[in-house]
């Protein structure tokens, strides 16, 4: 390393080689990933304790910092690339979102301000209005009208966002304000609740019918209940696709009810809305004109890396004047104008990366032709599990499987279908995750991860079946 104009900066040279190896670094990974144990099987402190105490004095090679990634770092990660990771729900990372990231940090965009990247914020907008269309979303949310698009980083900011324009839309006494959820939705509801001052307690948890889906029956009678009792419902999400069991919440009566309320539906589709490029099942947005606002998370099962939210209003009036502030620092002629989008008045944060920039590459690189095969794909891989889930006698499946979430849990109870878990996950070939269905412990497999295919399904299968 040598000094000069450039200080102790890495040089444009150094760069070139220094990123081609980290790229060949991950293109070898991707490539190898199969072979490394999805679950990473360290200690507490194991990580921290193979790095030393304190900073470099002096700057290292970069080489070194490569070679650790290989002898410290990778023995700690749990490989959510993996093909065998049927964890949670899938967190993809493909070519070209992964070159757009590092677009991304290199053009090292602050996008607060359409003045500060005119092109961050354009190419957001259309990037938004281009998944609209793929999703065949209501028109409300393109943004040609009042409403339109914005990447958050996640649904969980997405659904305090839209909790922030309903209590600026309802206006008054937050105290008096309800909130309105299904017994099954994200923890993120009740954080939300916690974070925009609303009374925790009148967070109303609605019961769910046999296929853990929202009740519609009684959401209207605690809608009613509040409103006599002087209550003003301000709040209610509906979720497509819930986290335990890949629920969808019936959102045209939801929608309905809320409507003649005067509350705000925010619709969470956060993993399951994916599935509506393709048309076949574009029935789980059944009622969405009637929504408020609605959240995608592309970085699950559409092939873009984390972080990156789609979340969409049908008005934009309320949550820009519940998030915007204007110091003079920030003040210019485009934004005063008001012929621009500056999304800072759109999320919590002032700041904001180019995003975008992923979400493109990534409709460019596959095209709706070559997304809707692998969504296609892996609903496929699921529905023929959840088949042999069913014709197997000591398994069977505690929840629908409308999508690519299969749950199962074994006949005899809770202990054997802790056996199944603990032999999936410590064979090092697969990792799936638990949840509590009708009291019952429930495995969980999440079929979404880029090169999952079905031998890998296949694979699983045998893990459970010696196991059951």
């Amino acid at each position: 390393m040598t000094t000069g104009d450039q200080g102790f900066h890495m040089s444009s040279a150094d760069f070139r080689r220094n990123a081609h190896a980290a790229v060949d670094w991950v293109a070898d990974y991707l490539d190898r990933v199969e072979s490394l144990p999805v679950l990473s099987t360290v200690s507490p402190g194991d990580i921290r304790s193979a790095l030393p105490a304190g900073p470099p004095e002096r700057g290292e090679p970069f080489e070194a910092v490569l070679a650790d990634l290989d002898r410290v770092l990778l023995p700690g990660i749990t490989h959510w690339q993996s093909p065998g990771f049927f964890a949670y729900f899938p967190s993809n990372s493909s070519g070209p979102s992964i070159i757009g990231e590092l677009l991304s940090a290199g053009l090292g965009v602050q996008g607060m301000l359409w003045a500060t990247s005119p092109a961050c914020t354009e190419l957001e907008t259309h990037a938004l209005d281009w998944l609209a269309q793929l999703l065949d979303l209501p028109a409300a949310f393109h943004s040609s009208g009042s409403g339109g698009g914005v990447i958050q980083d996640t649904a969980s900011s997405a659904t305090l966002c839209a909790l922030l324009a309903a209590r600026e839309r309802l206006g008054g006494d937050i105290r008096s304000m309800t909130a309105y959820t299904s017994t099954q939705a994200h923890s993120s509801v009740e954080k939300a609740v916690r974070v925009a001052g609303l009374d925790p307690a009148l967070l109303r948890l609605v019961d769910v019918d046999e296929s853990y889906a929202m009740r519609a029956d009684d959401l209207a009678a605690r809608l009613a209940a509040d409103a006599a009792a002087g209550l003003r419902p301000a709040y209610v999400v509906a979720t497509v696709g819930t986290t335990s069991s890949n629920a969808m919440d019936p959102v045209r009566p939801v929608g309905e009810l809320a409507r003649r309320h005067g509350a705000w539906l925010h619709v969470d589709a956060a993993m399951s809305g994916t599935a509506a490029l393709c048309p076949e099942h574009r029935g789980i947005h059944d009622g969405l004109e009637l929504a408020d606002s609605y959240c995608v998370n592309p970085h699950k099962w559409m092939f873009v890396n984390f972080d990156c939210d789609a979340f969409y209003v049908a008005d934009r009036r309320a949550l820009v004047a519940a998030l915007s502030v204007v110091p003079e620092y920030l003040r210019n002629p485009a934004s005063d104008s008001g012929a621009v989008i500056d999304y800072r008045d759109w999320q919590i944060p002032l700041g904001r990366r180019f995003r975008a920039l992923k979400l493109w590459a990534v409709i460019r690189h596959y095209g709706v032709v070559g997304l809707q095969h692998h969504v296609r794909a892996h609903i496929a891989l699921a529905q023929d599990l959840a088949a042999r889930v069913t014709a197997h006698p000591a398994l069977e499946l505690v929840a629908p499987a409308p999508l690519n979430l299969v749950c199962l849990a074994h006949r005899e109870g809770d202990a054997a279908t802790q056996r199944l878990l603990d032999a999936v996950n410590s064979s090092g070939e697969a990792y799936v995750t638990h949840t509590r269905l009708g009291g019952r412990l429930t495995m969980r497999v999440s079929i979404g991860a880029q090169r999952t295919a079905g031998r890998h399904v296949d694979r699983l299968w045998e893990l459970v079946t010696e196991a059951a």
